[in-house]
């Protein structure tokens, strides 16, 4: 059973890295860094400072940081245990793919995927009571995220898992924070 999910992500992995072109790489090159999304990093901490306050922002943005440390260590935990390759190191695939940036660590599960889910969904919680289109900030891990298949450095299970990894912290430490927190509001 675990040989044709590993199988069916290798394929699937193959068909989204074939979609891309060397037209494209310097884009998702610099889409996948954090500091390109800084703008909209600004633009969300403005949203939660208009609504929450700055005392309750600060709040948020500890419990933030603490989401993307745990999220980070533990991906790394879960790297060195499993030893997954990268889709770019494979031998089963490595010629087949665009390796667009190597990388010689580990691939499950994707940090970049935990982190960007579970403070979005820490985000999304605060604000889906003020904001009818907050569902839009979801965009954001979905697109950090597929730059990395794109780049042929994590495989689409390693990306579902860390989106699962993340949105499940990111809700535990929303509903800590609100419990703490949020009802002052």
């Amino acid at each position: 059973m675990v040989e044709k999910i590993i199988a069916l992500d290798k394929k699937a992995f193959v068909f989204l890295n074939s979609l891309g072109s060397e037209t494209y790489d310097g884009f998702w090159l610099i889409l996948t860094k954090q500091w390109t999304w800084i703008p909209f990093f600004l633009l969300l901490f403005y949203l939660l400072q208009q609504k929450i306050g700055w005392r309750n922002l600060g709040i948020a943005l500890v419990y933030i940081g603490l989401l993307m440390f745990l999220c980070d260590q533990s991906a790394n935990l879960f790297k060195v245990t499993f030893e997954r390759l990268r889709p770019c190191n494979d031998p089963e695939i490595k010629d087949l793919i665009r390796i667009v940036k190597p990388s010689v660590t580990y691939s499950f599960f994707s940090a970049h995927a935990a982190n960007s889910m579970a403070a979005m969904v820490f985000a999304y919680s605060l604000l889906k009571r003020y904001y009818k289109f907050g569902l839009w900030i979801f965009v954001f891990p979905l697109v950090f995220a597929y730059s990395r298949i794109y780049l042929g450095v994590h495989f689409p299970g390693d990306i579902l898992f860390g989106y699962l990894f993340g949105g499940f912290f990111g809700w535990l430490f929303f509903k800590h924070y609100s419990k703490k927190y949020f009802q002052a509001i």
